[in-house]
């Protein structure tokens, strides 16, 4: 069903930097969520969302009981959510999420990511329209029609189960996530996701050949630099 899992894998790339900056980037976020939402993360689910993804890719455990810690004492710094839309090289379309406790230096940076390489930023709305706001899980498996049955029968607004080499893909709205892991977990007895997000999927994708690719790879870079960014998407097929 619809586009095949590998393409749309290597097309969504949201890109991380080195592990530090991972650590760095989680604890922010788990911070901003647990002041605003509240520090428990069985009543705060966004959260518990968070710390699981955060465990996944390894984040120690100190690095999120000190986020929660901080969000508990109730100072700190006020972080505020900034979203940066434009063209990469090649013409791909790229969404920048950050979190910034000062949106003018926020904004110089990522500015300069993308003029440093003949880039464009573009204004809010530019390319969002472009992509579907997604939860996406993944895991191993073959039978989509009965992953298709256990979703409907949990009244789940699914918008797509894909079988790719005896690999599922479940994705729906982003508003969907925990209905989805819930049915699922329910249902096949706690699946091993090897994927489990809410991400922003390119309807479409753009090749980057030649030399924008060494262009493309040092735009990554830049962006990933950037203290205050915290998520990068884009629509970029590369092409070797």
């Amino acid at each position: 069903m619809g586009r095949s899992f590998e393409n749309r894998k290597a097309a969504m790339a949201k890109t991380h930097g080195a592990k530090t900056k991972v650590y760095s980037r989680y604890g922010k976020e788990i911070y901003v969520v647990a002041k605003n939402g509240g520090p428990d993360p069985d009543a705060n689910l966004q959260l518990r969302r968070l710390i699981e993804k955060a465990k996944k890719d390894q984040v120690p455990g100190h690095v999120i009981d000190k986020a929660i810690d901080k969000a508990q004492g109730g100072a700190g710094e006020d972080y505020q959510p900034a979203r940066y839309e434009g063209f990469g090289p090649g013409g791909c379309m790229v969404i920048v999420d950050c979190l910034t406790d000062n949106s003018n230096r926020t904004f110089a940076d990522v500015r300069n990511c993308f003029t440093k390489t003949d880039s464009k930023l573009g204004a809010p709305g530019s390319v969002i329209h472009m992509f579907d706001h997604q939860a996406v899980f993944s895991f191993k498996g073959d039978d989509e029609d009965a992953v298709l049955e256990a979703l409907l029968m949990a009244d789940v607004d699914v918008t797509d189960v894909e079988n790719e080499d005896g690999m599922l893909t479940v994705l729906a709205p982003q508003s969907e996530f925990f209905k989805v892991k819930t049915a699922l977990s329910e249902s096949f007895d706690n699946p091993n996701f090897e994927i489990e997000e809410i991400t922003f999927n390119p309807q479409t994708t753009t090749e980057v050949s030649g030399d924008d690719v060494a262009t493309f790879e040092k735009f990554m870079n830049m962006l990933n630099d950037v203290d205050d960014v915290q998520e990068i998407y884009h629509n970029a097929d590369i092409i070797e």
